[in-house]
């Protein structure tokens, strides 16, 4: 098994690509620890870090930690880390996968919206990369996996939703600088970000509802690219900016109907690409 004996912390692995990420490296025998706010069952949200965590712990032999826990704020940062390492003895990938969207323009964003995106996609990447820094200095073949795009400079992509535009580049950009700056340690860090939109509860609660989630691919494409790109020396594979369908073309699949929510339907080209 590709991940045995590896321990592998995803934030945001309640449902969506955290979740098939987590299920995906599960069955190949790591141990997953979920991170996510969803405690409770919520009327708009499927699943919860509980349910999540049953089913990803019948996907493979690894055990699974559920952890109730908001990446904004450091007291919770560092719980996550603690009670990952009381319970696993160290941690040998990070997957930063939690991110709060609103394409809002900019008169229409209100400052609370700008803070949680900022608080999430940009504060939570770079603060649980470096809670984890120390832990991912001891492992072997360390990555850290940010869920976000290539820095594309192009004005249309900050002149049509500006406050989520700077918060994911914001994340790209941990992962640009923590490339070299961890370099010396062996540590990889990549970004991975979908060729399409992907059928998630963010596309079809506040992007698109049904239209959109129809002409989408369902989060196993993301997680199976994930699953290639952690299995890469960290000492060579980092600084990448991933893109999901590419990935897996290396892998010399050219059939991607089998990720397609509906075969039928011309599928939507994701942000920023």
């Amino acid at each position: 098994m590709l991940f045995e004996n590896k321990t592998v912390l995803i934030t945001g692995g309640s449902r969506g690509i955290g979740k098939a990420i987590a299920l995906r490296l599960a069955r190949e025998g790591a141990n997953i620890v979920i991170v996510g706010k969803t405690a409770e069952p919520h009327p708009k949200l499927d699943g919860t870090i509980y349910t999540a965590a049953e089913e990803i712990a019948k996907a493979g032999p690894g055990k699974v930690l559920p952890v109730q826990g908001d990446v904004r704020f450091e007291e919770s940062i560092r719980h996550i880390v603690q009670l990952t390492v009381e319970t696993f003895g160290g941690i040998d990938i990070l997957v930063n996968n939690a991110s709060a969207i609103n394409l809002s323009p900019t008169e229409q964003t209100e400052p609370k919206r700008w803070d949680l995106m900022h608080g999430i996609n940009v504060r939570g990447a770079f603060f649980m990369s470096q809670a984890c820094i120390p832990w991912l200095k001891k492992a072997h073949n360390p990555h850290i996996l940010n869920l976000s795009p290539p820095l594309n400079m192009e004005p249309n992509w900050f002149a049509k939703h500006l406050a989520y535009t700077m918060s994911k580049y914001g994340m790209s950009m941990v992962v640009l600088g923590l490339a070299e700056e961890l370099r010396p340690h062996r540590i990889a860090a990549n970004a991975l970000w979908p060729q399409t939109t992907i059928a998630t509860a963010a596309v079809q609660n506040l992007l698109g509802g049904d239209f959109l989630m129809q002409r989408s691919r369902t989060p196993e494409i993301v997680a199976d690219a994930a699953c290639w790109i952690l299995q890469q020396p960290s000492y060579e594979c980092t600084g990448n900016f991933f893109i999901d369908e590419a990935v897996l073309r290396k892998q010399g699949i050219t059939d991607f109907t089998q990720y397609a929510v509906n075969p039928d339907q011309k599928l939507m080209t994701d942000l920023f690409l």
